[in-house]
């Protein structure tokens, strides 16, 4: 394996400095992926895939932004059947703990539990609101609902955010919910959390201070933790998802800590991989959570969820989930699904906390991958990938993969590009001619 990684390494820096002269033209590839394509009408058309995937541990579907309505719709429709026929037991996706723990009370009908996934998905604060609070996730969220409520609780399937931002959220939570249930544990972790008081909900500011020489919370927030997993037993008398709850949210200040620290701190990969194995760790803690034969579904961006070795990022030293939970589960146990689209509309920001916007996708630029898969002339298929592939002498090349995150600018479409060995990357990839922007509930 090491062997391939500096293969591949040395062919992405290669096709990465000639990229631009057309060195990785389609040629006989459009038509090998034509007859290889699974065409894409309704979810009846998923049966190959849903075949393949449905014994995996992990089903890891991505997207190439996070604004796409297509890219939501169809992780909708696999996660139904994957969850329907094959008994997975929760969806984990790129977002805040603490509050799409809310849409979990409302799919298990919790106590507590809001009274429909639109009022919990309206009431999300942390910009970019639409990348969850839109119309196509409060479709899944009422289908879990209706699938959820005859079923005992120890077997209704759940819905997690598992990323590590929110983090003064759920720092709250933790300190309101031992306020409520353990008075004495409350005065101990308020001390602890009380190193971050001074910075009054402002990690960045933490993380400069930090940098200019202040002292961290690093002791303090790992102490926390320590002594919420040493006070279990006060919880004995609560439902294991309650005490679970209460130790997730003070991971998620104690790990977002972390990830700001490293940002600000740190010129190199450790702040993205910081991120990356606190949501792998999420991931897990959710297995181990729903038992050892559990089976779970994750969503995130192509970025995370494509094995990052088979990618330019190896050689920025950045680690993703796709390629964590390959290593750590093993290739036959995970499945890896890219989503990618040639041209269409997308809901993003000019910049970080700006207005949400409706903006053009570009034609993919010649060449990538996208400009392959539209030479097909199919508007939407899938690909399911093998050993045929992967010894493919012109699939094996690199090729541009696009990359759209909440900050876009049509105009300089042509840097949203991760050069990637596609069959390596993913296990399959869906694609779509023609997408258009998601429809978000507060407009």
């Amino acid at each position: 394996m090491k062997n391939m990684l500096l293969y591949i390494a040395g062919m992405l820096i290669c096709c990465s400095c000639v990229y631009g002269e057309g060195a990785a033209n389609g040629g006989g590839l459009p038509s090998y992926v034509l007859d290889r394509a699974y065409e894409l009408e309704d979810t009846g058309d998923l049966d190959q895939l849903i075949a393949v995937a449905g014994d995996r541990k992990l089903v890891l579907m991505g997207e190439a932004s996070h604004g796409t309505r297509e890219y939501y719709a169809w992780r909708d429709s696999i996660s139904r059947r994957l969850i329907a026929e094959h008994g997975f037991r929760f969806i984990a996706v790129e977002g805040d703990w603490a509050s799409l723990y809310e849409l979990n009370r409302y799919v298990k009908d919790l106590p507590g539990a809001p009274g429909s996934a639109r009022e919990v998905l309206e009431g999300l604060s942390r910009w970019p609101l639409w990348m969850w609070g839109n119309e196509e996730v409060v479709a899944l969220a009422e289908w879990l609902r209706d699938f959820n409520d005859p079923l005992p609780s120890s077997e209704k399937v759940g819905f997690y955010g598992k990323d590590v931002y929110d983090e003064w959220n759920s720092m709250e939570k933790v300190l309101s919910f031992t306020r409520e249930h353990a008075g004495d544990l409350y005065d101990q972790l308020s001390g602890y959390y009380a190193c971050l008081e001074p910075y009054d909900g402002d990690s960045w500011q933490y993380a400069q201070m930090v940098a200019r020489g202040a002292g961290d919370c690093v002791m303090a927030l790992s102490a926390a933790v320590d002594v919420i997993r040493g006070a279990s037993g006060m919880f004995g008398h609560l439902p294991p998802h309650a005490y679970f709850y209460l130790e997730q949210n003070a991971l998620v200040v104690k790990h977002a800590e972390k990830f700001y620290r490293k940002s600000v701190t740190r010129q190199d990969a450790s702040s993205w991989n910081s991120r990356v194995h606190y949501m792998n760790l999420t991931v897990n803690r959710l297995l181990n959570f729903y038992g050892p034969e559990a089976q779970g579904i994750v969503w995130a961006h192509n970025t995370h969820i494509g094995d990052a070795r088979f990618t330019e990022m190896h050689q920025r030293r950045q680690e993703n989930i796709g390629q964590l939970t390959r290593v750590e589960h093993g290739p036959d146990h995970v499945f890896l699904i890219g989503f990618t689209t040639y041209e269409g509309t997308v809901k993003a920001g000019a910049g970080w906390g700006e207005r949400m916007q409706k903006m053009e996708v570009p034609r993919a630029r010649s060449n990538s991958i996208e400009d392959i898969f539209r030479q097909t002339g199919l508007d939407r298929f899938y690909l399911l990938f093998d050993d045929a592939d992967r010894t493919h002498e012109q699939f094996m090349q690199a090729y541009g993969n696009r990359a759209i995150g909440v900050v876009y600018n049509p105009r300089q479409d042509a840097r949203q590009y991760v050069q990637t060995i596609v069959p390596l990357r993913y296990d399959a990839v869906l694609f779509f001619r023609e997408t258009e922007a998601l429809t978000p509930l507060v407009r």
